[in-house]
């Protein structure tokens, strides 16, 4: 678990650790070289029993064009005043992907200065609401930091659940994917669906690795999922703009829907997310008929039903 005492050794509000910024960068190149091999990078391949997998630290420092010293210490925490320079040619010897490179990047800039996290009570605009309720044949919703679900529409309701019974704590990605086995029945792909909200959470704690709100959410996961445990000590970040969702609806059966998530121009913490089904297919039919059904319950346990 990457609870880490912080350089003052503060904790969060119920006692959890801060993640050490320091710490996640050797976690995370760590893991980046593991994944590489010799022959990946075009390096030749030296004694047939090699102590690690991946790519040994020497190796990367070769194709980084760095000394082998300097990346112990970047790995270390001890990396001060790192250079665009150095943490471009890291990111490209280790082939890191746009999301990778950003959570590398935040990850080296916050070591030794913190940011306020978000506020906890997120304000959603009117006209925002409203541009929501307009979307009336598609499911839509925005989401804020730490994965939570601010504002949603009615075909969202029909589509996932009625989020506005439960309580707001609980209208969060990560804790509806790893703890409500209503959410868990209704992804086709599951595993994939937890590896996205999980490597956005990543994400999210590269910026913000003080945020008590984060700190509670990972610590709760961490204790009540296995599964989250797992994906979370992966160190893998994503975003995911757009894709295809596979879901098993409990009134209308399978649908295969696709979907654009878009930032905020003016607050980037946000995300519009809309799904959508090609006119006069089986599940553009099933999302009319889920419109004119309403909420419906997906489990006991999961989403409750609006009367």
């Amino acid at each position: 678990m990457d609870f880490l005492p912080g350089p003052e050794g503060e904790a969060g509000p119920g006692g959890e650790q801060p993640i050490d910024p320091r710490a996640e960068i050797g976690a995370f190149l760590r893991s980046r070289r593991a994944r590489l091999t010799p022959e990946d990078v075009g390096l030749p391949v030296f004694g047939r029993h090699r102590r690690v997998p991946g790519l040994r630290r020497e190796e990367l420092a070769q194709l980084a064009g760095v000394s082998v010293a300097y990346l112990t210490r970047l790995e270390q925490g001890r990396g001060n005043n790192v250079s665009d320079e150095v943490v471009d040619a890291i990111a490209r010897a280790l082939r890191l992907t746009d999301a990778e490179y950003t959570h590398l990047t935040h990850l080296v800039r916050c070591q030794h200065r913190k940011q306020p996290a978000p506020p906890h009570q997120q304000q959603v605009r009117a006209t925002l609401r409203q541009l929501l309720a307009s979307l009336d044949g598609a499911p839509a919703y925005v989401t804020g930091p730490r994965s939570d679900i601010v504002a949603w529409n009615r075909m969202a309701a029909a589509l996932f659940g009625d989020w506005d019974g439960l309580p707001s704590r609980e209208r969060n990605w990560a804790r509806l994917v790893f703890l409500r086995p209503g959410h868990r029945r209704l992804f086709a792909d599951w595993e994939s669906k937890a590896i996205d909200v999980v490597g956005a959470l990543r994400l999210y704690a590269g910026c913000y690795p003080d945020d008590p709100q984060l700190l509670t959410l990972v610590g709760e996961l961490s204790v009540k999922s296995e599964e989250f445990r797992r994906l979370w000590a992966r160190h893998d970040v994503k975003e995911t703009n757009h894709g295809t969702q596979r879901l098993r609806h409990p009134l209308v059966g399978e649908l295969t829907l696709s979907f654009e998530s878009m930032r905020l121009p003016d607050d980037p913490e946000h995300s519009l997310t809309v799904y959508h089904a090609p006119p006069g297919s089986a599940a553009a039919e099933n999302l009319r008929l889920l419109g004119s059904w309403g909420a419906d319950t997906i489990a006991a346990e999961g989403p409750r039903h609006r009367p």
